[in-house]
């Protein structure tokens, strides 16, 4: 499913969700979860990615003491670029990063992917520590 917001065209896919959850093909994955990097803050969409290994990082840096997974998702409504890693912050969409209101559907599961070692997922926590910005929900 590609889609078009503002003349900009997505990917087709196919998306990425990591966690820590443990979901089987056809649950749904819902908004209104509370953020992985900002303490009680209850997020308005769901995000996914285009790549494996960004969804790889999302797994590792997820809150729980779940084994990391990654998901093959499939939007089930609109989506648009994630306005924390694109325009609005950042030019362009490097990180292949979207979000939607609506739920995606797991689809399958990735079992290998690059998994960051221990030094860059510190590096990350630690700018997700520092980082005084805010979320765009």
């Amino acid at each position: 499913m590609a889609l078009s917001v503002k003349d900009k065209i997505f990917d087709h896919g196919p998306f990425y969700h990591g966690t820590k959850a443990d979901l089987q093909t056809g649950d749904l994955l819902t908004a209104g979860g509370n953020s992985n990097y900002k303490a009680d803050f209850r997020m308005n969409h769901i995000y996914f990615t285009a790549l494996v290994n960004g969804a790889g990082l999302a797994a590792a840096l997820a809150k729980g003491d779940g084994a990391e997974r990654v998901y093959i998702v499939e939007p089930t409504g609109a989506f648009e670029n994630d306005p924390n890693l694109t325009d609005k912050k950042f030019p362009g969409n490097m990180t292949r990063s979207y979000r939607s209101e609506a739920p995606l559907k797991i689809i399958g599961e990735v079992t290998e992917w690059n998994k960051p070692g221990p030094e860059e997922l510190q590096k990350f926590r630690g700018k997700l520590e520092n980082n005084k910005g805010e979320i765009i929900n």
